[in-house]
């Protein structure tokens, strides 16, 4: 089948009504629309490279967390140089989450008369230069001159250690009333607790990432109310990353396990950390690339997703230590503070735990990642009986080559609902969108909504910071045409559209999103008949770049074009002009899981409620028994959902 013939709809565009130049093959660049409006940036950022502040109703905090796991091990028997390459020590990972008003102003929480951001490039600074140069390929100096005279003093857009807030933001959204919005209360909404519990995301990053490397995805859904863990893994996918061991008086690392043990060099025993750079497959380093032709090297990259998986159990475990009130002990166990190898004299310091307690709903949250990120969400959500806590899935610009086939247990396959937003350079590799379909069509036959759409004019990093740092580069040499911001904007948009409608119980991230989101119905989309082709680039191209034909022509017209249509009535913007849809439920499949999934949440509250009516009688009766399965949760969700935390609110880089 030709690539430009293949079907990804149901309906043909006779039956849709409309023709191809009016599903988007015009060759026309995309970005009918402005971006978000933001707060004005500061005199410092203005003379530096920096990243967007947030478009959401909330300033946004962030923390670093390093804490040792529970259970130190090494993953597969891969070894290199007489150790093993993918251990598991620490969890490491910085938490963006909606901040109380008045963050950023007077003294910070620890005393300090200036508040403090991180840095985007990650301490020590240099370090990561040279690993990212290692992993471009570029000799060291110049890795460490190019991120000085760029990133190297790029911050963050959050606020360090900043408290949590407390409030409701009042109606309305950024499109109609503007930054202005941002840190004004508003009443909670009918039925709402007094103060809101938000939900809990957890972001997996791409190969070549970091934690901070999707601040502004992560930090944008954060000013829409969600608390954001993004794990830095350390499973030789990142550039480099650094591991601090025990300290005095923690437990040893040198245990052994079922895999082996966790083991460091005399000299990393000293300095008491190791570094971890990215790993290159040995035989096929380049098995990343669309035109290799020996397949992915399976065994490195499934023990890299079991280490991941296992990040994320322990990164959960945490939050869910610092959401039941137990974020003192986290704080001791820091790693990231004054004297650690990539810590800092703030550290934690000032962080008023106590008001972390019940703050977000560490019951179930949402999974999200981008590339190998993405290809991880995967496997999470096909183990639910691992991952029970899971709710939905978001994978943006999966890279399907690691992800295996489906198991034929259908326990083992995707029951929650799924999200794909691709990049327009990546729908054009085709054995990666078929794999991609697949998935869709694995979530659909097991009854959970799946969407699949593609936003015009991206490339592979438009979903990550480097396109916002780098914007020109991505224009001049990947040839990207939609303005980065926007491309942030619709990949945010159409993922809280989504987690609208499937997030079934009540709670603050809907309610947040109903009063604050602007709607710009890119899920309404309806599917192409055929995939355009227009900007599809030669074949050794394929994934890296776009092809724009006529591009100074095309560019200046989409210029002008653009201007005339911001002058337009309203309603002269069609969503289908930014965004394309490929694969979506029908009207009714929606309606059906969403009743479904409402009528299993009312019947475990009913079941809840029972369960605590009868354990109040037995304890007023004393009665005991050795039998007594008050606390049993066997009789959970359709999602294995656990009893909610607080029962007076019923919540909800290949």
């Amino acid at each position: 089948m030709s690539f430009s013939a293949r079907v990804t709809g149901t309906q043909s565009s006779h039956e849709l009504g409309r023709t191809n130049s009016a599903i988007g093959g015009t060759g026309k660049v995309p970005n009918a629309q402005k971006p978000r409006s933001r707060p004005p940036t500061s005199l410092r950022d203005k003379l530096a490279r920096h990243l967007p502040t947030y478009s959401g109703p909330y300033s946004v905090g962030s923390m670093d967390i390093e804490v040792p796991v529970e259970s130190p091990r090494t993953f597969s028997s891969i070894t290199r140089h007489g150790r093993h390459l993918l251990q598991l020590e620490t969890v490491l990972f910085t938490l963006y989450y909606p901040a109380a008003i008045g963050s950023g102003s007077g003294r910070d929480p620890s005393g300090r008369r200036t508040w403090s951001r991180e840095t985007w490039l990650p301490r020590p600074r240099i370090q990561l230069a040279k690993g990212y140069g290692k992993f471009a390929g570029l000799p060291e100096p110049v890795a460490v001159g190019f991120c000085g005279a760029t990133t190297m003093f790029a911050k963050l857009r959050g606020f360090r250690n900043a408290p949590p807030a407390t409030h409701w933001p009042p109606e309305g959204n950024s499109k109609r009333r503007g930054y202005k919005n941002k840190n004004r209360t508003g009443p909670p909404p009918p039925g709402g607790s007094k103060e809101p519990v938000f939900p809990l995301l957890i972001f997996s990053h791409g190969l070549g990432g970091t934690r901070t490397a999707y601040s502004t995805m992560c930090g944008e859904f954060a000013s829409y109310g969600f608390v954001v863990c993004a794990i830095e893994h350390r499973d030789g996918s990142g550039p480099r990353t650094f591991v601090n061991h025990a300290r005095g008086g923690e437990q040893s690392t040198e245990r052994p396990t079922k895999l082996g043990k966790v083991d460091h060099s005399e000299k990393e025993e000293r300095q008491g950390y190791h570094k971890v750079d990215y790993i290159f497959p040995k035989n096929n380093p380049f098995d990343t690339s669309p035109s290799n032709e020996e397949g992915v090297d399976s065994e490195l990259r499934a023990a890299q997703i079991d280490l991941r998986l296992a990040e994320i159990e322990e990164a959960y475990r945490v939050l869910r230590e610092i959401s039941e009130g137990r974020g003192e002990g986290i704080a001791r166990q820091n790693r990231r503070e004054e004297g650690c190898i990539g810590g800092s004299s703030r550290g934690l310091k000032g962080v008023d735990w106590a008001g972390w307690k019940n703050r977000f709903h560490a019951d179930k949250f949402i999974m999200a990642g981008h590339s190998f990120g993405a290809a991880t969400v995967v496997e999470v959500l096909r183990n639910a009986d691992r991952f029970e806590n899971v709710q939905a899935g978001i994978i943006y610009d999966i890279w399907g080559a690691p992800i295996k086939p489906p198991e034929e247990d259908a326990r083992h396959r995707i029951h929650s609902p799924l999200l794909g937003i691709n990049s327009e350079a990546f729908m054009y590799w085709q054995t990666n969108f078929d794999a991609v379909m697949t998935l869709m069509n694995e979530a659909k036959e097991q009854g959970a909504p799946a969407f699949l759409c593609t936003v015009r004019g991206s490339v592979h990093i438009s979903q990550s910071d480097f396109s916002v740092l780098y914007k020109h580069a991505c224009s001049f040499f990947l040839k990207a045409t939609v303005h980065p911001q926007r491309a942030i904007d619709l990949n945010i948009s159409a993922s809280l559209e989504f987690l609208r409608d499937v997030i079934t119980t009540k709670g603050a991230g809907k309610s947040i999103i109903k009063r604050c989101l602007t709607d710009e119905g890119l899920l309404q989309l309806e599917p192409l008949d055929q995939v355009p082709d227009d900007q599809k680039p030669d074949d050794q191209y394929i994934a890296a770049k776009l092809k724009v034909p006529h591009e100074f022509k095309t560019r200046l017209a989409a210029s002008v074009q653009r201007k005339i249509k911001r002058n337009k009535i309203h309603g002269f913007y069609n969503p289908g002009d930014e965004m394309w849809m490929h694969f979506k439920p029908e009207g009714h499949e929606l309606r059906n899981w969403q009743l479904k999934r409402k009528g299993t949440e009312r019947g475990t509250e009913r079941e809840s409620e029972d369960k605590s009516e009868s354990s109040s009688e037995d304890e007023g009766n004393m009665v005991t028994s050795s039998g007594d399965t008050s606390g049993d949760t066997s009789q959970d969700t359709w999602l294995g959902c656990p009893p909610p935390l607080r029962s007076s609110t019923d919540i909800e880089h290949t």
